[in-house]
């Protein structure tokens, strides 16, 4: 679907002329599970939008139709609460963080949709939070920056979904731009943004199809275990406030204080916010060779350290890795299914989507979704 679909759904239905939104999906190419430790991540905004037309109705009410699942609600403003529907949760919740802070907003209407995918670990669910709240934010005159609408779409993932997110996400939706990765400090909030100079490579995105009911609650459990290796830390390094603070020295000269598991949650952590800096910095000198590397090396810690993988993801992204040319592969998001996120030649863009495509079917009997991505701006009025 495109934001002509959605605005003519929107006039059938509500009888009126909405602003429409411009919300894309992300990509991350190092830094995972590192922004909720205060670390550094790489994301990117991509062009894969969730579209959201919105308009004032004048009533109490909050009226949302969900063009791609075909499905709707009708609440009160009075009475938001969580919804049994887990898909209007992100809107009910944005709207809910609004006026919880005091903005004078009231009902109105919505139809969105689009053509980023659904639980692919692309970020729907900060597009369609991020999204609404921008709409809202321009339909009511608020006068609220990006930043501030980022945090308070993660308090909405937080609060009405039930994901401790780290702001990653609804950063990348927020302040994207086109050709350039976000080299994010998630304790300051302060970014840089650097080319991504590709060159006769392309991102290639594969969809496992899998999304195993592991990864909410997973999620939660690895923050926990995060917080609890730093206390551990903390009795030897008073300083340490986050595992942003560790060196691996440290970590190590501690070892037999730690269960074995949060050991290595937290070496994985340390790692690869190393990892991210030395990115960053081959990205600057355009070394693709060694980008590719550290991308391989991610997946191997998300695997054997973070455990968030699962047989479907690894299954792709070591494929890949067979492949001469394909510079880097890793799995994507926050794990147990989801994507894997693929640098490759420009010229074998196709060859390699049929010959990933056909391993993973002939393996596991399910046919994966592949994508081609290019890096864009973030949210945006397009209308």
């Amino acid at each position: 679907m495109n934001y002509i679909d959605i605005k003519e759904k929107f006039i059938q239905i509500y009888q009126s002329e909405p602003i429409v939104v411009k919300a894309p999906g992300r990509i991350n190419f190092l830094g995972e599970h590192t922004d909720y430790n205060n670390g550094f991540v790489l994301p990117a905004a991509i062009d894969k939008n969730i579209y959201l037309a919105v308009q004032k109705n004048d009533s109490n009410r909050i009226r949302i139709y969900a063009a791609n699942l075909n499905d709707s609600i009708d609440v009160s403003t009075s009475e938001i609460e969580k919804n049994s529907k887990t898909w209007a949760n992100y809107l009910l919740g944005s709207f809910y963080e609004l006026i919880n802070n005091k903005h004078d907003i009231q009902g109105f209407d919505c139809v969105f949709g689009g053509n980023l995918p659904i639980g692919a670990g692309l970020s729907s669910s900060a597009a369609i939070e991020c999204g609404i709240i921008y709409a809202l934010n321009s339909l009511y005159g608020l006068n609220i920056d990006k930043l501030y609408m980022a945090k308070l779409a993660q308090k909405a993932e937080h609060n009405f979904v039930g994901v401790k997110c780290g702001l990653m996400d609804q950063y990348a939706v927020m302040f994207g731009k086109e050709n350039n990765v976000i080299l994010l400090d998630c304790r300051s909030n302060e970014a840089d943004f650097l080319k991504m100079k590709l060159d006769n490579y392309t991102i290639v995105l594969v969809n496992s199809n899998i999304k195993h009911s592991l990864a909410s609650s997973e999620y939660n459990i690895r923050r926990q275990e995060c917080e609890t290796g730093i206390k551990t830390l903390q009795k030897e390094f008073q300083q340490i406030e986050s595992l942003r603070d560790a060196s691996i020295d440290q970590l190590y000269e501690l070892k037999d204080l730690f269960e074995s598991h949060i050991f290595e949650r937290c070496e994985y952590v340390i790692k690869e916010n190393h990892r991210v800096i030395e990115f960053s910095e081959e990205l600057r000198n355009n070394d693709l060779n060694k980008i590719g590397d550290l991308l391989y090396e991610t997946h191997l810690g998300l695997k054997t350290q973070y455990q968030v993988s699962c047989p479907e993801l690894d299954l792709l992204a070591k494929s890949a890795q067979d492949m001469d040319f394909v510079l880097g592969s890793r799995m994507m998001g926050g794990g147990f299914g989801g994507c894997t996120l693929n640098i490759v030649e420009s010229s074998k863009t196709e060859q390699f989507k049929q010959k990933i495509t056909n391993i993973y079917t002939d393996k596991t009997g399910i046919t994966p979704d592949t994508y081609t991505v290019t890096i864009t701006n973030g949210v945006e009025l397009i209308n």
